[in-house]
């Protein structure tokens, strides 16, 4: 979910290391993410305190945004948000739509600078959302709009004189993702005609194209998941909000999609181990169901008991063999020079041989 979050991490973490940095060195960074949005970042070390950040954003729609540069609005906003710290350079670098000149030095604690960093990584949303407000006022008081941010997920934003709405064709490519995603936006549509959801903007899917979309092209409303419509209140627009409105509305699509792949493991992750408990519960009726049975398995785990034991026996007894084994090469080693000679020299005198009967009957005489 990394290219849901509005900030670029690359660019934080770029930025970051270049403040951390002892000694001044050269970059010469180009960075490429989510939505087609490419970012240049350039230093040098004879200008080691500015820092030059180009980026390029895909122009939503083609018709309203003209053919060069960025509206007016947008540089303002831009302007407005990072005035302390950085300055817009014009032109901008070939190939990009805005650059800027980011100055650090005048922020001298480092919670500042971390602010400033994290105020830099929202730029992609700023412009965005800069854009979006000026097609909406572009459309006047009705209108509908088509608004590109990936090229394979298009979607529209429909102006009235009483509300604004954003209308989402959904496409799956597989038809497990489409049935999970029909059940998912019909208990979606359930749940936002419920009281406990009557403050909230509302929301509705059709498997045909709203009233609003009277007119477009076909082929720009061929779908097999339906449209997804909400409606987007005034206060969603204005002031600090916009920028996030914006990102969702750009991101709803793909976030969609995200849930439901998320869903379809979860899905199969359960009937898995569901399967495995039901053929666990099979096998055991299988040798249950009888006393026959019954026996038969009783008779498997005593045979399996026994062959453990005599397994276990066997590996003592060879163990035990081993070792008397050793013991007797040890014996068989052991020489005593000049015992068989002691034998041999025993052997030539007479040896009493007295009978048991004759042990008896001797007397010993006690010494003195």
């Amino acid at each position: 979910m990394a290219f849901f979050s509005s900030g670029s991490r690359a660019l934080v973490e770029i930025l970051t290391g270049l403040q951390s940095v002892e000694r001044p060195m050269p970059v010469d960074h180009t960075l490429f993410e989510f939505g087609s949005i490419r970012y240049h970042l350039q230093a040098s070390i004879t200008d080691s305190e500015n820092i030059y950040l180009s980026i390029s954003t895909p122009s939503l729609s083609y018709e309203a945004s003209p053919s060069s540069g960025l509206p007016e609005i947008t540089l303002q906003e831009t302007r407005k948000m990072y005035h302390k710290f950085a300055e817009i350079i014009e032109p901008a670098k070939e190939g990009y739509t805005l650059t800027l000149r980011l100055n650090f030095s005048g922020l001298t604690r480092p919670k500042d600078r971390t602010k400033a960093i994290n105020q830099i990584s929202l730029l992609q949303s700023v412009i965005l959302s800069s854009q979006l407000k000026d097609m909406l006022a572009s459309l006047g008081s009705s209108g509908t709009m088509k608004l590109v941010y990936n090229q394979r997920d298009p979607f529209f934003v429909s102006k009235t004189p009483v509300k604004i709405s954003a209308i989402f064709p959904m496409r799956f490519r597989d038809d497990t993702d489409l049935a999970i995603a029909s059940s998912f936006f019909q208990e979606l549509q359930d749940l936002g005609s419920t009281s406990s959801f009557s403050r909230a903007p509302r929301c509705s899917w059709s498997p045909i194209p709203p009233p609003e979309l009277r007119g477009e092209y076909v082929h720009h409303l061929t779908t097999n998941g339906g449209f997804v419509s909400f409606d987007i209140l005034a206060r969603y627009v204005k002031g600090r909000r916009a920028a996030r409105t914006a990102w969702i509305l750009l991101n709803f699509q793909s976030y969609v999609k995200y849930h439901i792949k998320c869903t379809r493991s979860y899905i199969q992750s359960r009937m898995r181990k569901r399967l495995e408990i039901m053929t666990e519960v099979i096998d055991d009726a299988k040798f249950r169901g009888n006393d026959e049975s019954r026996k038969k398995l009783q008779v498997r785990k005593r045979s399996k008991r026994r062959s453990i034991k005599f397994a276990r026996a066997k590996k003592l007894q060879k163990g035990f063999k081993a070792v008397i084994d050793k013991i007797k090469r040890l014996r068989l080693r052991i020489r005593v020079k000049g015992l068989d000679r002691f034998r041999r020299h025993c052997q030539c005198f007479p040896v009493l041989k007295l009978t048991m009967a004759q042990r008896k009957e001797q007397k010993y005489q006690k010494l003195e």
